[in-house]
């Protein structure tokens, strides 16, 4: 009987659910060597998932639903490259706000403005930051114009990034969640598990 239950894919995985408790952390290896394989190839379907992770399909299955409830897993959806689009220049935007208006009612005008891709309220001399992108250093003006004309800001301040070094990725603070030594670096040998790791991350 015991034999039976170390063998099972679905046992090991009550039992990897009970250890990873236990250790009070939120994702296991096998979370994170998931995460790695969909991340890398996210048309690879469950059944293959399975097959190239070597567990069941079902356990397959129930990890995704639980790292999907859990908000682990927001979508699996394209990631989009804004350069390819034509929006080679990438800058930060530091801004101060009107404060009596608060920084919602801001942030909502700011999501009408296509070029601002993330807006974040920040502590420090100003309120908001937003990464924006433009076509060229000329048009980034017209972007730094429209973000002016919301109202509720009062002013703004601009820096270009003249290169990414290090892009965003989420991998190795998947591994490192799990307690795994190894952490994935996109675009560099294999990643969690063996599983290569996502090239395309923005």
């Amino acid at each position: 009987m015991d034999n039976l239950y170390s063998e099972s894919p679905e046992w090991q995985d009550v039992l990897c659910s009970l250890t990873t408790r236990g250790r009070d952390r939120m994702i296991d290896d096998l979370d994170a060597r998931l995460i790695a394989l969909f991340t890398a190839e996210p048309r690879i379907g469950v059944l293959e998932a399975s097959r190239r992770l070597g567990v069941a399909r079902g356990t397959v299955q129930a990890r995704l639903d639980r790292l999907s409830g859990q908000g682990v897993i927001r979508g699996f959806g394209p990631q989009i490259d804004p350069a390819a689009l034509g929006y080679g220049v990438t800058a930060f935007v530091t801004l101060q706000i009107r404060q009596p208006g608060g920084h919602d009612p801001v942030a909502e005008r700011l999501a009408g403005v296509p070029e601002v891709i993330e807006a974040h309220t920040i502590t420090g001399a100003g309120d908001m930051l937003c990464r924006v992108v433009a076509r060229s250093n000329q048009d980034l003006q017209r972007v730094i114009d429209m973000i002016v004309a919301v109202r509720g800001v009062e002013r703004a301040s601009s820096v270009i990034s003249l290169a990414t070094q290090v892009p965003y990725r989420t991998l190795p603070l998947v591994a490192a969640a799990a307690g795994t030594e190894n952490a994935p670096e996109p675009g560099r040998g294999r990643g969690i598990g063996g599983v290569p790791a996502n090239d395309g991350a923005l």
